[in-house]
């Protein structure tokens, strides 16, 4: 993995408390790397916690602190828990691996080393750790598209998180996989973009909109699809069918496109009741805070007109964790 001049190089922690073995390790890597070098537990720690590398090689068995006995405290930390650690440990001492897995480590290299493999099993870790701050920015990057949404519609952007985990908690209940529910959490900040289409002064009206005014409102489901745009990414093609479909009403009678019943989106008849319970519950500029009890009940008398009858019952069932989510991430 050779590095220009121009790039910052990855650093590594290497520990180990026999100076040959830390030499052996730097003649092989120090060619595409920023090397730290520590001789014991302590050391290491303190370099971890100060340097911040991006990848650790630790020795098993070391005088005082032992690697297992820092690799638990790396990962008790939190500012040092994300950083992967790789042991290298004589073959005699592989008996020890499930314990070093269940510590968190992330690989073990044999001693004595072979050069192409310690390259290998480097390079492999640190791409895993670029996809993983990868997938982390891009959704930082849609919760915070999301959030200028929420701001534009005198709304915060709590109610993005919030309706974001309600919609993920509803989900399970539906009988999605973790993963898909994961992707819908992803995906739902997105679902009012289109409000950045809308002029302000129908957005922030104090009072009712005149007929006009609401077909200029209703427009935004395709704005936020148009701003989104066609993907292959399967997360942005949830996310543009969410905000294209969210206003959609199981009697037919939503926007844009009065779909019905289950010609509807599941993900958007999803969204739809976690961002409506959000929005009752939640005090605005124009309207007080809805209790739970009258929001849910506003929910149930909906079902099977604006609701999917089905997921109304899933969501007052979820309460309990429904409820824990909008304490976490309250005004």
């Amino acid at each position: 993995m050779p590095y220009s001049d121009r790039e910052v190089r990855p650093t590594l922690l290497i520990v180990d408390d026999e100076p040959t073995n830390l030499q052996v390790l730097r003649q092989i890597l120090q060619a595409d790397y920023r090397l730290l070098f520590a001789r014991d537990g302590h050391k290491a720690l303190e370099l971890a916690g100060s340097e911040r590398p991006d990848l650790i090689l630790l020795d098993v068995m070391m005088p005082g602190m032992t690697g297992h006995e820092a690799c638990a405290a790396l990962k008790g930390h939190p500012d040092t828990r994300s950083i992967p650690v790789i042991f290298v440990t004589a073959l005699a001492e592989t008996d020890n691996e499930a314990l070093g897995f269940e510590l968190g480590a992330v690989d073990y290299i044999v001693k004595p080393v072979s050069p192409p493999i310690v390259k290998a099993r480097v390079r492999n870790h640190l791409s895993l750790v670029r996809m993983d701050e990868l997938i982390e920015s891009r959704m930082q990057i849609i919760e915070r598209l999301g959030r200028a949404a929420e701001y534009k519609d005198n709304e915060t952007g709590l109610h993005v998180i919030r309706m974001s985990h309600y919609a993920q908690t509803l989900a399970l209940a539906a009988g999605w996989s973790p993963a898909a529910a994961q992707e819908l959490l992803t995906a739902a900040p997105m679902h009012d973009i289109g409000k950045i289409g809308i002029p302000d002064h129908i957005l922030r009206k104090n009072g009712p909109l005149s007929p006009e005014e609401w077909d200029v409102m209703r427009t935004h489901p395709r704005i936020g699809a148009d701003i989104i745009g066609e993907h292959p990414s399967s997360m942005l093609r949830l996310a543009r069918e969410i905000a294209l479909h969210h206003h959609e009403k199981w009697d037919g009678t939503g926007y844009p496109h009065k779909l019905q019943g289950e010609d509807i989106p599941l993900a958007a008849r999803i969204v739809s009741i976690a961002d409506v319970f959000d929005a009752l519950t939640t005090a605005r500029p124009y309207k007080h805070a809805w209790t739970v009890e009258d929001a849910v009940a506003q929910l149930q008398k909906d079902r099977g007109g604006h609701f999917d009858a089905h997921l109304v019952d899933l969501f007052v069932a979820a309460l309990p964790e429904i409820l824990e989510i909008r304490e976490r991430w309250k005004e």
